[in-house]
């Protein structure tokens, strides 16, 4: 399985990759050995304006729709602060961010701030959030966390704060670009040197499963 791998490209600000979760971790299961590389989509990086009244109500309908498909809970007024702009940059970078310095927690990072925004109700556009998000995960999982990868909160700020942060998860954004996906969850079998795209948006892990194990059989 050394050759084998998967690619995940996704968005913490993307509801139906909040969704998505749920039958990935049921892929993962059945597939330990295989290692997941996640690359950050930017779903709306960047963004400067403040969210409207009708594009609130459409994005409460896409959770919705994620609720009743994945079971994943929802909590509400995210969207209520004053003049809330929706920029999913922020919340990539925090994931990048820990990536790079604690690779081993990039996935329990990434669901965590998901959980943070969609059933909790937090900015996560904040670097203080963010960086709450991260102490939680360490208070919990420290036993888990090689010691040469532990972050301490004021680390992690800095880090993240960095131009070096914001550059890399630049370079993700660019590289979802190339790829040429515009949508997400995206995920990608890799058997070799070559990568097969075995779902793009929300599927059920039975059928990622036969997707993936034909890419790795070369069928």
């Amino acid at each position: 399985m050394s050759n084998k791998s998967l690619i995940y490209v996704g968005d913490p600000m993307c509801s139906w990759c909040y969704g998505f979760g749920v039958p990935l971790q049921a892929l993962l299961q059945s597939l330990p050995d295989v290692p997941l590389n996640l690359v950050l989509g930017g779903l709306r990086a960047y963004n400067k304006e403040v969210m409207p009244d009708n594009l609130k109500a459409t994005i409460h309908q896409h959770w919705d729709a994620v609720h009743k498909r994945s079971g994943k809970p929802f909590g509400t007024g995210q969207f209520d602060r004053a003049g809330y702009i929706y920029d999913t940059e922020p919340a990539c970078r925090a994931v990048v961010t820990i990536r790079n310095l604690a690779p081993s927690q990039t996935l329990v990072m990434y669901h965590a701030v998901q959980h943070a925004f969609y059933a909790l109700g937090h900015d996560i556009t904040q670097t203080q959030v963010l960086a709450d998000i991260w102490q939680g995960i360490q208070t919990l999982q420290a036993d888990k966390v090689p010691q040469q990868t532990l972050l301490t909160r004021e680390e992690f700020v800095a880090a993240f704060e960095s131009d070096k942060m914001k550059m890399l998860t630049h370079v993700d954004f660019e590289q979802v670009q190339q790829w040429g996906i515009q949508g997400f969850p995206a995920l990608i079998a890799v058997n070799g040197e070559q990568g097969h795209m075995v779902a793009n948006g929300y599927m059920e892990a039975t059928d990622m499963l036969q997707r993936v194990q034909a890419v790795f059989d070369g069928t």
